[in-house]
């Protein structure tokens, strides 16, 4: 049989159409660009056993900051820790008579900051006595740490031979910095597990609000700012 030019036209556009109706019920725009991965998932923060330690550098007494330092210390022991300190002296040092003597007020400071228990004394070598070599203060206790390693970078970015980094996604090191700022900076681990205890409520402030708003009046505090001009600031 003879294809005519209207019988050959018409094939020629059934076999346009048949591709077309097969993409008809497929959805090829993507409308989120969004990263699908989440640099908290990437790098979680992780609750667990560490060790907490200071470096105390003291020359046979112990001056303000070192008290200090031993203050802080301890009420992290009391919140964090519980378990039992470690001392460790520096040996073949040239203060090394200076901090042993320095053992009794280490203990009187912790004492008065609310540790209890027994201290473990132990040494280490130091390799140079001419280097500054401080007194160890640690334990075990529960901190926050970021679970992956930061700085690494498993893929390249700017490949040009293959297809690493073109897709749509952060790179593997995004948000680490952060994770692990957010992780060291916590002042208490357990707050990024849960909320704290409510504290007892003020019953005063409750009782006046209450009776301001029974009166009609603003129930909020009033704040009283007074402006002073910089010339007057001093005299």
């Amino acid at each position: 049989m003879p294809r005519t030019p209207a019988l050959t036209r018409m094939l020629a556009m059934l076999l346009l159409a048949c591709p077309l109706a097969a993409c008809g019920g497929v959805d090829r725009v993507i409308t989120n660009s969004a990263p699908p991965d989440d640099y908290e998932k990437r790098h979680p923060i992780e609750l667990r056993q560490d060790v907490y330690k200071v470096d105390l550098f003291v020359n046979g007494s112990l001056d303000a900051r070192s008290k200090g330092q031993l203050a802080e210390f301890a009420q992290t022991w009391r919140r964090l820790g519980g378990g039992q300190m470690r001392l460790l002296l520096p040996t073949g040092t040239f203060n090394e008579a200076a901090n042993t003597h320095a053992l009794d007020s280490i203990r009187h400071e912790l004492l008065q900051n609310g540790m209890r228990g027994a201290i473990s004394v132990g040494s280490y070598q130091v390799a140079d006595p001419r280097l500054a070599s401080p007194l160890q203060l640690s334990f075990v206790g529960l901190k926050a740490k970021v679970a992956t390693r930061c700085g690494e970078w498993p893929e390249d970015m700017g490949s040009g031979s293959t297809l690493q980094g073109w897709g749509n996604h952060t790179y593997w090191n995004h948000g680490c910095s952060y994770q692990n700022m957010l992780a060291t900076q916590v002042a208490d681990p357990r707050d990024l597990a849960d909320k704290q205890a409510e504290g007892p409520k003020d019953t005063e402030m409750r009782t006046r609000a209450i009776g301001n708003v029974r009166k009609g009046t603003d129930p909020g505090t009033a704040w009283t700012t007074k402006n002073s001009s910089i010339g007057a600031v001093g005299n």
